[in-house]
């Protein structure tokens, strides 16, 4: 027994003095992306106005004294729906009156034209003088002119009486209202403001800098300060020709979709992206690759880290920023298209590591 207890004791001390075998090297994971040539893109945000895309006065085309007016501020109408009316009396007597004249002035067109009709039978036969002819002719003459004038004073006379009433010209909101009943108006007098219901635009100033980097139909991105969680896109379809006031274009962009939320006058931030100049003074073609891959050196230098598919390393690659936009950065020199780069961890990464590059498709958690 005691043997085999010494023989047991023996074994475990050889045991613990046999050296323990290296682990398997670890190779580091890490988050990569693919470099890819683009434009050096700049945003400038610049703020407008929104406004309704149809907006308009309305006036009546003649003078009166307004007998009724049917909607009130903020009320929703359709085209044609009667808005106001001015007191049809005048109108209506205005038109008996012209009436009465076209009435008369056709009677005497009649009767002229009988006699002229009659005086072309009696100078062929010989029987009345040439001055006689002629007389008679310019009597026809004058009195189907004066039928004529009749007539035109009658549609004016229908068109006034047509006009003392004021209709919708489109679906719409009032947004203003700036008479009342019994109130004497004249003509061209705004009455109304009225909203239609085709959308909203924004009215935006851009700088002599900016406006030659814009073209019609552009899409932009739209947001709105006092309605954080709303972003829109609008489209440009007006440029201004001509500068007003501080060198600036009018600029309208129509929002490409609608918003209860909106209401005209509201400030709008417009972003207008356009390909700019780096701060080396770089133009054209750049490598854009996220925030996260960049890593500061020594005296205001950056590098990244590449990986070689060779020998499943990375290494240090100094590189030339040029513009940071959306926490991607442009850089000028250093990359090429189609590098695979380290685009997380890059503090915990060294010159030469030997890594393995994670699957882009699968979602990690720290």
């Amino acid at each position: 027994m005691r043997i085999l207890l010494i023989t047991l004791l023996a074994t475990l001390l050889v045991a613990c003095n046999k050296p323990v075998e290296q682990s398997k090297k670890v190779v580091r994971p890490i988050m990569w992306t693919q470099a890819s040539l683009s434009k050096l893109e700049q945003i400038r945000t610049l703020s407008g106005v929104v406004a309704p895309v149809e907006a308009t006065k309305l006036s009546f085309e003649v003078n009166g004294k307004i007998q009724s007016i049917k909607v009130n501020l903020g009320d929703e109408v359709v085209k044609g729906q009667e808005l106001a009316r001015l007191n049809q009396q005048s109108f209506n007597l205005g038109l008996q009156s012209a009436q009465a004249k076209y009435e008369q002035a056709k009677a005497s067109l009649a009767d002229a034209k009988n006699t002229y009709t009659r005086y072309q039978k009696l100078i062929k036969q010989g029987v009345i003088s040439q001055s006689g002819f002629d007389n008679a002719k310019a009597t026809y003459d004058a009195s189907k002119s004066a039928a004529d004038v009749a007539k035109a004073q009658v549609d004016i006379s229908r068109k006034n009486l047509q006009d003392s009433i004021l209709l919708a010209p489109y679906d719409g909101i009032i947004t203003k209202r700036l008479f009342e009943p019994s109130q004497q108006i004249s003509a061209a007098q705004s009455v109304f403001e009225i909203e239609g219901k085709h959308g909203l635009e924004v009215r935006v100033m851009v700088p002599e800098t900016l406006i030659q980097e814009l073209t019609k139909d552009a899409i932009l991105p739209i947001k709105f300060p006092v309605l954080p969680e709303l972003a829109m896109q609008g489209r440009i379809t007006e440029i201004g020709t001509r500068a007003e006031s501080a060198n600036a274009f009018p600029v309208t962009v129509v929002l490409q979709e609608n918003s209860t939320l909106l209401r005209a006058g509201m400030t709008a931030e417009v972003e207008f992206s356009f390909e700019g100049v780096g701060r080396t003074g770089h133009r054209g073609p750049s490598i854009k690759v996220p925030l996260t891959a960049l890593r500061a050196g020594l005296e205001q230098t950056a590098y990244v880290f590449v990986y070689n598919p060779n020998d499943s390393k990375v290494y240090k690659t100094a590189v030339q920023t040029e513009n940071v936009l959306k926490n991607q950065v442009f850089i000028s020199s250093g990359l090429k298209d189609g590098d695979i780069i380290a685009t997380a961890g890059v503090a915990f990464l060294r010159d030469g590591q030997e890594v393995t590059l994670l699957d882009n498709h699968t979602q990690r958690f720290n």
